[in-house]
């Protein structure tokens, strides 16, 4: 009987935000048992790939484009080789890993992603906050600011993302601050929204601040942050105890698992979640 070829893989591989221990066990299994490990320098942090296999292939993708790395994957193929390409945070958000997927596709290799924690995720953690408060944003848009070297659809723009009020994280924006600010005012945000600057979240270097949306771009320059940054705007970002709680934990909220507690029903339904927040506060 004839063992078929083994046929080559490329897994793309959520490296997270930074830190090494804050990528998923399969992508770390991953990059331990893979032939070929691609990462970039620029991005992706060298704990992550520090347990991979001694006699792997590993290289450095900072200077390379999607044609330099095709005689790895054309390898990969014939050989029958794993492949992880390690990319930093998501790889679904802004990791350019639609178009090497159709490259998987044409050179007939198989492809899966395993996803990663986002700078978003990272950044909400470091600062203890939560993105969907209840009764103050229970959505969330995660955008970049328009007008840079890489083209935006012509309705996505951020002042009209702006204009939701809800929570919003930016990426690919720091390089432009004073235009940012100006764009998240006009759309609406007041001047004194609660911001959070975001560098190169759970490196050993990293710096979390926290500013008034009037003074986002001063704080900005003032630290010299054009890159590696993620900004996150918006009402539930504010430092302090909440104004409503969530209906899920509150003992006269009645769901599959758990039957409302009778007098504590009645108070909800009568003052709602954010009297009875307002209510516990004060007692």
């Amino acid at each position: 009987m004839t063992t078929p070829a083994r046929r080559g893989k490329v897994v793309f591989v959520g490296a997270g935000p930074g830190a090494a221990d804050l990528i998923t066990v399969r992508g770390a299994a991953t990059i331990a048992h893979a032939d070929i490990v691609i990462w970039a320098s620029s991005l992706v942090h060298p704990g992550i790939i520090a347990e991979a296999r001694d006699d792997a292939l590993v290289i450095d993708s900072a200077t390379a484009s999607l044609e330099d790395l095709e005689p790895l994957l054309i390898r990969a193929r014939d050989e029958g080789l794993l492949v992880a390409r390690v990319h930093t945070g998501d790889p679904s958000i802004y990791g350019a890993t639609a178009e090497q997927r159709d490259q998987c596709d044409a050179l007939g290799l198989d492809h899966e992603t395993i996803p990663g924690i986002s700078a978003f995720s990272a950044t909400a953690a470091v600062t203890d906050v939560e993105i969907t408060v209840p009764e103050v944003s229970q959505s969330f848009v995660l955008t970049r600011l328009e007008g840079g070297r890489t083209p935006m659809p012509p309705r996505e723009r951020v002042r009209e993302f702006a204009r939701h009020g809800t929570t919003m994280a930016l990426y690919l924006s720091a390089a432009r601050n004073k235009v940012l600010q100006e764009e998240l005012l006009a759309g609406g945000y007041p001047p004194d929204t609660p911001c959070i600057v975001g560098y190169r979240v759970t490196w050993e270097d990293e710096l979390i601040l926290r500013c008034p949306l009037s003074e986002l771009s001063s704080t900005m320059r003032e630290h010299k942050l054009w890159k590696h940054t993620i900004v996150m705007i918006g009402p539930a970002l504010a430092e302090g105890p909440i104004t409503a709680r969530s209906h899920l934990y509150h003992p006269g909220f009645r769901h599959e698992y758990r039957a409302a507690d009778p007098t504590a029903q009645t108070e909800l339904r009568t003052h709602g979640a954010v009297g009875v927040a307002a209510k516990e506060t004060h007692t």
